[in-house]
């Protein structure tokens, strides 16, 4: 198996985990390419990743659900599973943690795991002469959101080619189902349960009380176009990571990407179950309950 691995440098651990990766790896006969930002890391040389993309058996990433997204793009359109290992606090979407790194790759190796699917968005960076300048593949959400020096920006959304309306806010978010419990949440839209096929238009801080976030189909297509106030223009946010300025007559155009995104899953741990133990959803009476006896 040849297997591909990016992380975060910033994770005191990470030296402590690829070394033991490294030892699982050669004695188990499997194959490690590795980003070069992690070349220092590792105890003996590692294959640079850039090359091998394509060739890939499995994408590991070590980090929290930023690495995670990062790998996504990374791979762009080629359908390779991820297993990704939290070193952070949260990382709701990660597969594990670092504690079970040899359990979690022989249960992969043996094929006792499991694939969630979850789908991406192709988001297009449409000119104001038609042409495309830029097309990134995203699994979280786009955000158009207001410059650090605007007190609001409008946004026309339409969905489908049928105007949806025109929005005085901090900014919109398009968010698919796995986008729903990060920013999107944060803005008070709706949670999507992973294997519902939909997206949500999240209006972030909109300045009426006539407006809601609004759910539609995955299959849709979603234009976000800044009408001008002024001089500055809006910053779209694909992930909270890569970012671009939208000019005046320029769009963002958010359609399904082509390919789905395959997340490991390890054992049989349900959405509801995250939720609760990641983002503290629902009654915490049960988990007091457990600290007193602790």
């Amino acid at each position: 198996m040849k297997i591909g691995v990016i992380g975060n440098p910033r994770y005191p651990t990470l030296h402590d985990v690829l070394s033991r990766l490294a030892t699982h790896v050669a004695t188990n006969g499997h194959t490690l390419v590795c980003e070069k930002a992690l070349a220092e890391h590792w105890p003996e040389p590692v294959e640079d990743l850039g090359p091998a993309v394509g060739t890939l058996d499995l994408l590991i990433t070590f980090g929290g659900d930023g690495t995670l997204l990062r790998g996504i793009r990374l791979l762009g359109e080629r359908q390779i599973p991820i297993l990704s290992f939290n070193l952070g606090e949260i990382g709701f979407l990660t597969s594990t943690k670092p504690e079970f790194l040899e359990e979690a790759l022989e249960s992969v190796t043996r094929g006792e795991h499991h694939i969630e699917e979850r789908f991406a968005l192709e988001v297009t960076h449409v000119a104001t002469n038609g042409a495309t300048k830029h097309c990134h593949t995203v699994l979280n959400d786009v955000v158009v959101n207001k410059p650090q020096t605007s007190r609001v920006i409008r946004v026309r959304v339409s969905v489908d080619g049928e105007e949806v309306g025109q929005y005085t806010a901090d900014g919109m978010i398009v968010a698919t189902a796995a986008g729903s419990t990060a920013y999107s949440m944060s803005a008070g839209g709706p949670v999507v349960l992973p294997h519902v096929d939909a997206m949500v238009l999240t209006p972030i801080c909109p300045h009426t009380l006539r407006v809601r976030p609004v759910v539609v189909p995955g299959t849709a297509e979603v234009v976000l176009e800044s009408i001008p106030r002024g001089t500055e223009e809006p910053l779209v946010q694909l992930d909270g990571q890569l970012g671009c300025t939208l000019k005046r007559g320029e769009s963002i155009v958010v359609r399904r990407a082509p390919l789905s995104v395959h997340l490991v899953r390890l054992g049989r741990e349900g959405f509801f179950a995250r939720m609760r133990q990641k983002l503290e959803w629902g009654d915490l009476s049960d988990r007091e309950r457990m600290t007193r006896a602790d």
